[in-house]
């Protein structure tokens, strides 16, 4: 039995979500794509795989008709557009999966807390959150992680007319994860569109701040980091360590822990683990990991929502 699943927004990570569902395990069913932009080539693709469509946006939506068989839908839009979306949407019962900032339900990052995906909408956080969340959660297994910093630097082709519209939502949404689903006590985000050429594959840099009393402390520090990239490689085969975790000790006068750390006394290292993601390039050149991570993190709530009603 297959749940059928909708996609709202018919851009870049619309059409790639649509790809990736109709290459999917076979547990879920491209049912529908809707966005506002009637010449948008994800709806001229929707069309040519015999997916329903309108450029009507949610109202469109709810006005196809195969809508009620409808149970889960993806938003691929932006924030503000999400709100006014999940409003429209609340009366049917659908479950929603956000994949912009605006942060209405909770967050979900797979290989963290996929199992806690029971919410009628959930949200994808951010790339910058989907790729580096899990490695401040590896760390905060071991030690206690008083701050936690991430800088996701992305190629600026990759980064649309949402991504940038929703710059601000970006670093406050993916800092509030860092500390809910990361465990950080504090957290910040940066993000970096790089206008290099030939487009740069998406980077990540999670700097933590910890005690780290020993060498055997170290080592398991290490070994969960290591076994969290593999996790998330598992739905994302793009997602790898740059270089080796480092683990570097702080100078009794280092200001950086006075100045960011809430309980500076208790800090002694800072962790820094350097990432790389390419993307699958179902849709997106291979550049855009940054979308690649989102669409298959969502994806995978996905499958686990459809999983849960067979």
């Amino acid at each position: 039995m297959t749940t059928k699943v909708a996609v709202i927004g018919s851009g870049n990570i619309g059409t790639d979500l649509m790809i990736k569902v109709l290459r999917g395990s076979g547990r879920l069913e491209m049912a529908a794509m809707v966005g506002i932009d009637p010449e948008s080539d994800g709806l001229a693709r929707a069309r040519r795989m015999g997916v329903a469509t309108s450029a009507e946006g949610v109202a469109g939506l709810i006005n196809l008709p195969n809508f009620r068989d409808i149970d889960i839908v993806m938003d691929a839009t932006s924030a503000n557009a999400h709100t006014a979306n999940a409003k429209a949407l609340e009366p049917y019962g659908k479950t929603l999966i956000d994949l912009t900032p605006a942060a209405i339900g909770p967050y979900v990052v797979p290989a963290v807390n996929l199992e806690e995906t029971t919410a009628a909408n959930v949200n994808m956080v951010t790339c910058g959150g989907q790729a580096t969340i899990p490695i401040v959660a590896a760390i905060a297994e071991v030690v206690d992680v008083e701050y936690a910093e991430i800088v996701a630097s992305i190629a600026s082709r990759s980064a649309g007319p949402g991504t940038r519209a929703n710059i601000d939502e970006f670093t406050e949404t993916t800092s509030a994860a860092i500390v809910s689903i990361g465990n950080a006590r504090r957290g910040k985000a940066i993000i970096i569109l790089n206008p290099a050429e030939p487009p740069m594959l998406m980077r990540d840099t999670v700097f933590c701040l910890a005690s780290v009393p020993d060498e055997a402390t170290q080592d398991r520090i290490v070994r969960s980091v290591e076994a969290m990239v593999d996790a998330v490689a598992a739905y994302v085969p793009g997602y790898r360590l740059k270089q080796k975790v480092q683990i570097n000790p702080l100078p009794a006068d280092q200001p950086l822990a006075t100045l960011i750390a809430p309980q500076a006394q208790r800090v002694t290292h800072q962790v820094s683990v350097l990432l790389e993601v390419e993307g699958a390039a179902h849709y997106l050149p291979a550049y855009a990991g940054n979308l690649d991570i989102m669409t298959s993190a969502a994806v995978q709530v996905a499958e686990r929502i459809a999983a849960r009603k067979d």
